[in-house]
């Protein structure tokens, strides 16, 4: 194989202080055997691939894409402020050029957190990627484009959420199709929101896709959307649970193939989400995918039982893929053409609800968002959120006036005067105000 990038950034977080319970998927073992098979190739002594240890994301990091309810403290552990620190130190050291690309094998994961956190959902507090994207915009400028292509068999809804009208971000999700796992999402016709319609693109695969289908997939759909984009910055969000011996999926995906995905994406930062088959996926494919970020020969890649019949593809599987890759390419191709005004309405704010249930924590979330219709910036937005912690009978009542990067002046003196006539009403717990041009984040508790 002919040797492209070679100097790659490996940040290594295990977290072995940090589980949801002993026996949980998401545990302290999960990385241990991807060590051990890291150091056993040698890999830590190939020229230009180098470990550094992670930063640690504070609370303005973390509060750029989050509103935590009630505060930072009260959601998340140490663990989640260094695994977001080292996806942030994964982009620093490929924007500064100390490296070519970067991969943050952290834990906990990160995708299922949106834009409000009142607790755990889908093992995930808050957002690694969001985190670093945010982190990205605040030290390079807010004008830079930025790709997420989230390879993990379950939906990136907490990514989908905080990029919903954000025309900046492409965020691109393979997944196993919604009707099959958890969290039930991620169907094509999720698109974006009023000012950013088209730029979420999901895939939602069916149960049994191996490396033929998401290969295809890559090839056909993701590479030339990549393409149209001309992102400055390529994010990979690899979860490895797409693996045949995952026991919480039913997909067919091979060690190979995710190295071979690897190649053909060429992210510039590859950020670890899920994967739970730690012993018989996780040391290989990520062995894989560090290979093939360093341009190296990854083509002896194999899992110990692998066998070309675990890994076949039924051809009912094959063509389902090919007929949702001809839709999503029409979709992405005739994006631009959308009435968004039939779809958004034409009044001066877009309103939808959604019901969102933290699996981890039992919180049940309804939640109200309002977005400004403007036409001189992406839109002001207002969250109004109650959740009950159903274990404990606690509630929590919130307003979260949000305002855009380059925000028009219009739209930040809404939000400014929304955040202070809420202040002032007796309907909610807390206020909060996210304003991440001038990293100016307020709360307040309800009068």
């Amino acid at each position: 194989m002919e040797q492209r990038k070679t100097r790659v950034g490996l940040i290594f977080f295990p977290a072995f202080d940090w589980a949801i319970t002993p026996d949980h998927p998401e545990r302290e073992e999960r990385l241990l055997y991807t060590r051990d098979q890291i150091i056993e190739e040698g890999l830590l002594d190939v020229p230009g691939v180098e470990e550094y240890r992670p930063a640690i994301a504070t609370d303005t990091d973390i509060l750029r894409a989050h509103v935590c309810v009630p505060t930072v403290n009260r959601v998340i552990t140490e663990s989640h402020r260094i695994a977001a620190g080292g996806a942030m130190l994964a982009a620093d050291l490929v924007l500064s050029g100390e490296v070519d690309r970067a991969f943050a094998l952290v834990r906990p994961p990160g995708h299922h957190a949106m834009r409000i956190v009142h607790g755990s959902r889908g093992f995930c507090n808050i957002n690694n990627e969001a985190i670093m994207v945010e982190h990205i915009r605040r030290t390079h400028g807010p004008k830079m484009r930025i790709a997420i292509v989230d390879t993990d068999a379950h939906h990136a809804d907490g990514t989908q959420d905080i990029y919903y009208n954000d025309p900046g971000v492409l965020h691109i999700c393979l997944h196993q199709d919604g009707r099959t796992l958890y969290p039930g999402t991620g169907f094509i016709d999720e698109r974006g929101g009023p000012r950013a319609y088209g730029m979420t693109v999901n895939v939602p695969l069916p149960p049994g896709t191996g490396d033929e289908g998401i290969l295809y997939v890559l090839e056909n759909l993701v590479l030339p959307i990549l393409k149209d984009f001309e992102p400055d910055v390529i994010v990979n969000a690899a979860g490895q649970d797409n693996h045949y011996t995952d026991p919480l999926t039913n997909m067919n995906f091979t060690a190979f193939g995710y190295a071979r995905l690897t190649d053909l994406l060429a992210p510039d930062i590859v950020v670890l989400e899920g994967g739970y088959s730690i012993e018989g996926a996780l040391p290989y494919v990520n062995v894989g995918i560090l290979l093939a970020l360093a341009g190296l020969d990854y083509s002896a890649v194999r899992e110990p039982d692998w066998d070309p019949e675990i890994a076949r593809q039924p051809q009912r599987v094959t063509e389902e893929i090919h007929r949702l890759t001809g839709t999503l390419q029409e979709m992405w191709a005739d994006r631009e053409e959308a009435d968004i005004g039939a779809i958004f309405g034409k009044g001066e704010y877009f309103e939808r609800g959604r019901r969102i249930y933290y699996d981890t924590d039992n919180i049940v979330e309804q939640q109200r968002e309002q977005i400004r219709l403007c036409p001189s910036c992406s839109g002001w937005r207002a969250i109004f959120s109650h959740a009950l912690h159903a274990s404990t009978g606690r509630t929590a009542q919130i307003a979260a006036m949000l305002v855009p990067w380059q925000a028009c002046p219009d739209c930040r003196k809404a939000a400014y005067s929304q955040f202070e006539l809420a202040q002032k009403s007796r309907a909610f717990d807390r206020v909060y105000l996210q304003d991440p041009d001038d990293d100016n984040f307020l709360s307040s508790r309800g009068t």
